[in-house]
């Protein structure tokens, strides 16, 4: 380590400092007091940039994809959402990761399980499904499925059409506690031993069966279809005016605790009605937004980004951004937020 020029530190002095520096890097140390400032900052320092990846732009890229490489030769069909300030890091945000994975007709995606948790959100298509530890379900444009960490899960597309989601997954958070397993299934699909929507119907209903006990902090309903999430909000939306920032918004919980649905990312779906101009908002945990209906902007700084149905954008950390609607508009996003609330770092700002 070479020692930095002082103002007002004799040269003899910056010598003795560099010798230093260069005798107790041999034994792997360094001075804190070299980096200090550049490690323990006044506030948030990402290298997240916001950015927005157009369904214009990635479906012609995702149809070319099906046609080079087979669901089964890949295990997973995924274009991998990079952030421009995260180039070959394979994440999002600097603690999430998010793709888009195609499954054609007549297609299955094998199964595995893997210490990371996953959420899948059902862009386009309808009727391909997912298993998850002997239980299968269909899913839907809108719809929230949770994979939980370390259970077997498959896809296949029993449909006539292209299904594609965006996968979102705490792969960033694992590595760094370097914690990573992962193992493939016996068979490559699993054999379905839950009647289809039995899920819904033992944690789905705000009941359980009483027989129940909770061994693992991710919520036991995995499933969590788009057409009563979307109730809920337009009902909200009839009884009380939107929030300032974002409009009305819901957070999916854990019907047996009700905190969050998955323990390290969390879950949202939000209106926005038409002519929302929101309010500047910014927080610690960096956003990944999908759109599921309606078109609008969200501004962060300088950064205008306008989205419509089956974009993708990302607001970074602790940078203020507003979003605005020009219809009624419906957005899915997920973060990192119970990972820093459980940590207590977690922060929120209302800059004006």
């Amino acid at each position: 380590m070479t020692a930095a020029v002082v103002r007002g530190v004799a040269p003899s002095a910056q010598a003795d400092r560099a010798a230093f520096y260069g005798r107790i890097d041999a034994g792997h140390c360094a001075p804190l007091w070299e980096v200090l400032h550049g490690v323990v900052t006044r506030t948030p320092k990402t290298p997240c940039l916001p950015h927005l990846w157009s369904w214009d732009t990635v479906w012609p890229w995702l149809q070319e994809s099906g046609r080079l490489i087979t669901a089964r030769e890949a295990e997973r069909r995924v274009i991998v959402l990079e952030n421009p300030g995260l180039r070959g890091q394979t994440r999002v945000t600097h603690s999430l990761y998010a793709g888009l994975q195609l499954i054609l007709p007549g297609e299955v995606a094998p199964s595995h399980r893997h210490s990371q948790s996953a959420l899948r959100f059902i862009l386009q298509g309808d009727g391909a499904y997912t298993t998850v530890d002997g239980e299968r379900v269909t899913m839907h444009v809108g719809d929230f499925v949770i994979t939980p960490s370390w259970t077997f899960h498959d896809h296949g597309n029993l449909s006539s059409e292209p299904m594609v989601w965006l996968d979102g997954l705490d792969l960033p958070i694992v590595e760094l506690l370097d914690a990573q397993f992962r193992e493939d299934g016996a068979q490559e699909t699993q054999v379905p031993h839950a009647h289809a929507g039995s899920n819904l119907a033992r944690f789905g209903q705000t009941l359980k069966p009483v027989e129940h006990v909770s061994r693992s902090r991710t919520s036991p309903l995995f499933w969590y279809p788009y057409d009563r999430t979307r109730e809920a909000l337009h009902t909200l939306a009839r009884a009380e005016g939107p929030h300032a920032c974002w409009g009305h918004k819901l957070q999916y919980t854990n019907p047996l605790t009700g905190g969050w649905a998955m323990p390290t990312i969390g879950t949202f779906m939000q209106l926005l009605p038409g002519g929302f101009r929101g309010a500047a908002y910014r927080a610690t945990d960096s956003t990944v937004y999908a759109v599921v209906e309606g078109r609008g902007r969200c501004t962060v700084g300088d950064h205008e980004m306008a989205f419509g149905p089956r974009d993708v954008f990302v607001c970074p950390s602790w940078m203020p951004y507003q979003l605005e609607a020009d219809e009624d508009t419906v957005l899915f996003s997920y973060s990192d937020r119970p990972v820093q609330q459980a940590l207590d770092l977690w922060r929120e700002s209302f800059p004006t």
